[in-house]
């Protein structure tokens, strides 16, 4: 595998040391990314979430990306990020809103499914 085909920084070693565990990874990951409850766009909010809790600025940014892509607005982005400050603090919130904006004006224009377009 090329460094290309690798989503995470820590892919390329885990793979070269640990092959078959990287591969059992990545099919347990994939399985968690098609559960159909709930939707995707509120499965990346919650990973956002994650990330700002475990103050990962690289995770904040990917998941904001990755919900505007499917169509979260920067409101719901910011709202979810501030619904972690009753129980981890202003600072993670705080550190992590420019990095999620970051993200989320680095996402393409989600499509619409209007006719017009």
């Amino acid at each position: 595998m090329s460094d290309e085909e690798f989503v995470f920084p820590f892919e390329p070693g885990l793979h070269e040391v640990f092959p078959a565990l990287h591969e059992a990874q990545s099919a347990w990951l994939s399985k968690i990314d098609s559960l159909p409850a709930p939707d995707r766009k509120t499965h990346e909010l919650i990973r956002m979430v994650c990330t700002v809790i475990l103050r990962s600025p690289a995770g904040v940014r990917r998941h904001a990306m990755l919900a505007r892509e499917l169509g979260a607005t920067w409101e719901e982005v910011a709202g979810s990020i501030l619904l972690t400050l009753p129980g981890f603090g202003l600072l993670p919130a705080v550190e992590a809103l420019p990095v999620a904006r970051e993200g989320f004006d680095a996402a393409p224009e989600p499509e619409t499914d209007d006719a017009d377009g």
